[in-house]
């Protein structure tokens, strides 16, 4: 057997998604909000039946296969290697499996291990990593955690990692270019980074995917350096310690996000295990949907410096339209996490209990700017808070806060709700409408509808016979829904009851994804089944009724055109043809 459909057939779908997200069963099929759009509803929908999975919001959908490569950004042979451990299919290589993406991603992941062995090994084993090792014990970090995080050190010769991979590894230059362990100058390749501590960068598969550097010597211009962007590094997707925290996220439910390394490290070293740090100045996007994956509660811990408090605000956002809960640990005792542990741990570790809800902790640190006892300082603390507070989707959250504000600005609740419509109004503004390009007409909608009612049926072959009738002229607009219906005519000729997997096997592969939709298409729920086939006939006669009103009105613009061109030809068999139309519109058919 093909491996490939092997190791399909031996992955349950609703068990391999169900690890990443949380599905409830709603009749024969389970649904869950998608996780590649932002959605209040969900219409993310998973068949055992079928083993596929669709999303009738973003439109995207698939198999096993196509599930890990969008969900975890794989390209196939690393999904199907996933998927070949998970189902206990030891598989061959082949050229079907390689891809010249996949390979290229392969031999960074390789490199970068290397590189991370090479860096630790400096750090901890050799005279030349002896200064950056006192360095970190001096500031407190344990050997244990040393290894536990694998950090290392790059040393001061700019060739010693190059040629040590190039020379005792059997790597190419191209290589080491393509992974940013090197660059490239003056005609020669040297060490990307010098003499610097190494912290590595894991996903949460534990690759090993980059680097960030830290400065030893204070003559060095920037202080932190991460590997530039390759084929594995996106400095906006990754956490530091993910690879770590991910199971104590889980299990807490809470993940504790910081701005740097050492903070995540000090932490650590102080039982505090849920916490990673961002590669940047505030989440993003891509960030806030790692991380949902693991909790549904986040508690920003940035530095206390304007650049810090200005991050907290920025990540809001992003935190909020995912749905996420958003809490802060305000620090007291120290400019960052790290400080503060290391001035006073106990304190910090009773911040981290007593964590602020972060609308709580905004209008705090308002109050605290600005003098609320005077017009300007209510307007300005209004100017600061009210942007966050009207962008909160639940009614009952946002009415608490903008309860709170005019109680603490002692104006009334009216004053502050008519501020909060006029920000409304100027948001809404801003946004300019751009209508799709690709939105569905009414009549393909109920084509899609149609479809779905008839093999979503338990017997479809009954509801196709009364579709027949009354369409049994007419084409439907959307050409792969036609196609399919023709199948079904033909496969009911041979078969008097209707197996997907069977009918699958006749039906050309370029219409599966569109049968898929409608076999996944979430139906309303029908008390019997006269109503479901009431239903049916409704959604038939009215296709039909918009086929023929299109119809009319095409051929009453041909006749008005004919008769103000005085082009009088053709005129009377145009009006024979609005006639017959005509009539067959108000025709009933008996079904």
């Amino acid at each position: 057997m093909d491996q490939v459909q092997q190791i399909r057939d031996k992955i349950d779908i609703v068990s391999l998604i169900s690890e990443y997200l949380p599905l409830k069963k709603m009749g024969r099929n389970f649904k869950t909000p998608c996780p590649f759009h932002t959605e209040k509803t969900p219409s993310f929908v998973v068949s055992p039946e079928r083993q596929i999975w669709h999303c009738f919001g973003c439109q995207k959908g698939g198999d096993a296969y196509t599930f890990l490569m969008e969900y975890e950004n794989l390209e196939f042979p690393e999904a199907l290697r996933i998927l070949a451990k998970k189902a206990g299919v030891q598989i061959e290589e082949y050229s079907g499996i390689k891809s010249e993406t996949s390979s290229k991603k392969e031999k960074i992941y390789n490199l970068n291990r290397k590189a991370l062995d090479f860096y630790h090994y400096i750090l901890t084993s050799h005279n030349a990593g002896k200064k950056a090792l006192d360095y970190l014990l001096k500031r407190g970090v344990k050997k244990e955690t040393i290894n536990t995080f694998k950090l290392g050190f790059a040393p001061g010769n700019n060739r010693a990692l190059s040629d040590y991979l190039i020379s005792k590894k059997g790597y190419k230059k191209e290589d080491l270019l393509d992974a940013g362990l090197s660059t490239y100058r003056n005609g020669g390749i040297f060490d990307f980074f010098v003499n610097r501590i190494i912290f590595p960068l894991f996903d949460h598969r534990d690759n090993v995917i980059g680097f960030s550097g830290r400065i030893l010597d204070s003559r060095q211009v920037s202080k932190y350096v991460n590997t530039r962007e390759t084929l594995v590094y996106h400095k906006g997707e990754v956490f530091f310690g993910l690879n770590i925290a991910k199971e104590k996220i889980k299990k807490e439910n809470q993940a504790i996000i910081l701005e740097g390394e050492f903070d995540v490290i000090s932490c650590f070293q102080e039982g505090i295990t849920n916490t990673v740090a961002v590669k940047g100045t505030a989440l993003t996007e891509s960030q806030v949907n790692l991380i949902s994956r693991f909790t549904q509660k986040v508690t920003l811990c940035f530095d206390s410096d304007a650049a810090g408090q200005d991050a907290i605000k920025r990540s809001l956002s992003v935190l909020e339209k995912k749905g996420i809960t958003a809490t802060v640990i305000a620090i007291q005792n120290g400019k960052d996490p790290d400080e503060a542990i290391k001035n006073d741990a106990f304190a910090f570790k009773k911040a981290v209990k007593n964590d602020i809800d972060i609308y709580d902790f905004l209008i705090s640190k308002a109050l605290s700017v600005f003098d609320k006892k005077t017009a300007i300082g209510k307007k300005k603390i209004g100017d600061e808070i009210l942007p966050f507070i009207f962008r909160i989707e639940n009614e009952i959250v946002r009415e608490h806060y903008l309860k709170k504000i005019s109680k603490e600005l002692d104006t009334t609740y009216e004053s502050i709700a008519k501020q909060v419509e006029k920000l409304n109004k100027k948001d809404v503004g801003n946004i300019v409408s751009l209508s799709p390009q690709d939105k569905k007409t009414r009549k393909e909608i109920l084509e899609e509808y149609l479809l779905s009612l008839i093999i979503q049926y338990e017997n479809p072959k009954l509801v196709l016979e009364k579709v027949a009738k009354i369409l049994s002229d007419f084409m439907l607009d959307v050409l792969s829904y036609q196609k399919i219906l023709s199948n079904l005519f033909l496969f009911f000729k041979e078969n008097e009851n209707f197996e997907s997997n069977k009918f699958l096997r006749m039906l050309p592969t370029e219409l599966f994804s569109g049968f898929d939709t409608c076999y996944l298409y979430p139906l309303p729920k029908f008390s019997d089944k006269e109503k479901y086939k009431e239903e049916v006939i409704k959604i038939a006669q009215e296709i039909k009724t918009l086929y023929l009103k299109n119809k009319i009105k095409e051929i009453s613009e041909k006749i008005k055109n004919k008769e103000k061109n005085e082009e009088f030809d053709d005129l009377e068999k145009l009006q024979e043809e609005f006639d017959r139309t005509t009539s067959l519109l108000n025709q009933k058919i008996e079904v």
